[in-house]
């Protein structure tokens, strides 16, 4: 008996070709192409990596699916409508968006995760004018 769920399982994802410069004994290049392009192309993957690095969509689509099942087309429906709505609240180009609405539909709110703590208002890298940047973003400069 099949519920719909998607899969869970982790598939291994390995590149077809690694695309690195070989020199003259077979072996890349490291002046060339540089010590962390090399390590990053050979490095084998682990098969839960490409699994976690999806983990909030994934389990975003269990969550609808289950909904789906349970309630019936309308729910997901009505919560994409929602998350979409909220993705288009927005400030002043030159203003920082903290996404408060779209935190609390998809219950971000109530984790605290790396970008909590590195990704404080101090540490902001925007600077201008605001009249040139709105003018910038219209299109008039």
């Amino acid at each position: 008996m099949s519920f719909g769920l998607p899969s869970l399982k982790a598939k291994a994802s390995q590149p077809a070709q690694y695309g690195f410069q070989e020199g003259e004994f077979g072996v890349p290049d490291l002046m060339v192409s540089g010590l962390s392009s090399a390590k990053s192309r050979l490095e084998n993957v682990h098969p839960l990596e490409q699994s976690e690095l999806n983990y909030r969509e994934n389990t975003h689509k269990m969550n609808m699916t289950i909904l789906r099942n349970n309630q019936g087309l309308h729910a997901p429906l009505r919560i994409a409508m929602e998350l979409k709505s909220a993705k288009k609240i927005g400030h002043l180009p030159f203003l920082k968006s903290h996404n408060v609405m779209y935190d609390s539909l998809t219950g971000h709110d109530l984790e605290i995760s790396p970008e909590d703590v590195f990704n404080t208002g101090e540490f902001v890298e925007l600077a201008g004018q605001p009249h040139a940047v709105v003018e910038k973003s219209l299109g008039l400069l």
